[in-house]
């Protein structure tokens, strides 16, 4: 599925206040990644209409779309990712927009290091 099918019902989905949106995370790769990463949707009753990931030596890219999610949950949903353990950066792209890098999650004891 390309952008251009994530965007191609935009305006009904403007219409009842939910954006196709895209989450694309770099993470350590670990066995109980991939659920910790689902883990945020299904407490908001979501089902992702996309997820593909790939494993490139210790990181794991993956991507998460949904072509009609409530826009007051895109901000919760990626505060949510970037607490689980082992994501390092997590980028929103949302049709028609730019790709919205977050500010790159840092291991706990790196953060305490440079306090």
């Amino acid at each position: 599925m390309s952008v251009q099918s994530l965007s191609g019902d935009s305006a009904t989905a403007d219409a009842c206040g939910e954006i196709a949106v895209r989450f694309m995370l770099d993470a350590e790769a670990s066995p109980g990644l991939l659920p910790r990463l689902l883990q945020p949707f299904a407490r908001r009753d979501l089902t992702p209409d996309r997820m593909w990931s790939h494993r490139n030596g210790a990181v794991m890219h993956v991507e998460i779309a949904l072509e009609a999610m409530p826009e007051q949950m895109v901000h919760l949903v990626e505060g949510n990712l970037r607490q689980v353990v082992g994501v390092q950066q997590v980028s929103l792209l949302r049709p028609g927009a730019d790709v919205r890098p977050s500010a790159e999650v840092r291991p706990a004891a790196e953060v305490r290091q440079a306090a």
